[in-house]
């Protein structure tokens, strides 16, 4: 097994605050662990340096993203033709390491050559122009709808450009879709990185339902506003949305009854005490992608948990959630699970499900060996 490793990351992974970084932070510590030496390279765009890295890696290199009309390319979508550097390409080179992009993102230099080696892998986030195409689909602005549309057109292109590289997807569907879509044969399902090692969901009851997410992301808050005016308009069951920035407009919908409510804000101790307080986690998505985090933390530390399909499909985790695709199917599960007990054979089935698919020690050795 190889003991060094360039990493190229699409945004400085700390703090792991948000779903992409935490996959690649808890990689970069799984894997030092493993007494890897990780190289790590970081587009930088607003988080700065963080020292915090150097404990894991043996070098941390930080490279500025091209924003604005820098980065533009009529060629190439934005994501990737914002994210060249030439010292970057020259430091990979300079030796025979392995090099894994963390997405598509970061594999300018495979594209125009710039990268001669031949052991490198590309971490595949999500699929990146249906990602794209989805979020087009909610996006109120039309200049924003056309930019991502633009790039979903772009990106289908690109992507079909990296087949023949080794592929290692976030979730089974990513892997599959590459397959199918790009005649990808070296793609693989490589399980998400997390911070979460035991299960610590409390047993007994719970006396709210739950919904947390950041909610000035437009999907996010499609959802949150979808649960308030099709679920519990009618279920008169105690319901909480928690996130980042809610718009007025969610905050109103919120305060409209007075079963439901919303916590604006909460820091990371007080949302881990509404996840584990809950009886409920309500966790529908309006698009499929990758992996999301929030459902793995709510696997970790909640009670029940309730999801449909385009959440939990091809994640692995399909067997600790109960499945629910529209309002009436949602209202019956959450009526029936909030006075179902939560009890130790559940915990003890979720821990095994979860360590089984989600060990980072493991799935940083399986990563490893892809590189070999």
């Amino acid at each position: 097994m190889a003991d060094h490793l360039h990493i190229v990351s699409f945004d400085v992974p700390y703090p792991a605050d948000y779903g992409g970084v935490v996959d690649v932070f808890y990689k970069v510590k799984a894997l030092h662990d493993l007494g890897v030496h990780v190289h790590l390279h970081c587009f930088e765009y607003g988080r700065g340096q963080q020292p915090e890295l150097e404990k894991y890696c043996a070098e941390v290199h930080y490279y500025p993203r091209q924003e604005g009309h820098k980065g533009f390319s009529l060629q190439l979508p934005y994501i990737v033709a914002s994210r060249n550097d030439e010292q970057l390409w020259k430091r990979l080179n300079a030796d025979a390491y392995p090099v894994l992009f963390e997405g598509v993102h970061c594999t300018y230099g495979l594209t125009n050559g710039a990268v001669t080696k031949k052991n490198i892998a590309i971490r595949l986030h999500n699929t990146e122009f249906e990602y794209y195409k989805q979020l087009g689909k909610w996006e109120t602005s039309l200049v924003r709808k056309a930019y991502m549309q633009h790039e979903s057109r772009l990106l289908k292109r690109y992507e079909a450009t990296l087949k023949n590289y080794r592929i290692l997807s976030i979730s089974q569907n990513d892997c599959t879709a590459y397959q199918k879509l790009f005649k990808a044969d070296n793609s693989s399902y490589l399980p998400a990185f997390i911070p979460n090692t035991l299960v610590t969901s409390k047993t007994g009851k719970g006396n709210f339902v739950l919904y947390h997410g950041n909610l000035s992301v437009a999907e996010n808050e499609k959802t949150a506003t979808w649960l308030l005016e099709k679920v519990f308009n009618e279920l008169d069951i105690p319901f909480v949305v928690a996130g980042k920035n809610p718009p007025d407009r969610l905050v109103e919908l919120a305060h409209k009854h007075q079963h439901t409510c919303i916590v604006a804000n909460p820091g990371e101790t007080e949302l881990n005490d509404l996840m584990q307080k809950a009886q409920v986690h309500v966790l529908p998505a309006m698009m499929q992608s990758g992996i999301k985090l929030k459902l793995l933390n709510a696997l970790f530390k909640g009670r029940h948990v309730i999801a449909n399909s385009e959440m939990i499909e091809g994640t692995g985790v399909e067997q600790a959630c109960q499945l629910a695709n529209n309002p009436t199917e949602m209202k019956y599960q959450i009526f029936r699970l909030f006075h179902k007990e939560f009890t130790d054979d559940d915990v003890q089935i979720r821990e095994g499900l979860l360590q089984n698919n989600f060990n980072n020690r493991k799935n940083a050795e399986q990563l490893m060996r892809a590189l070999q």
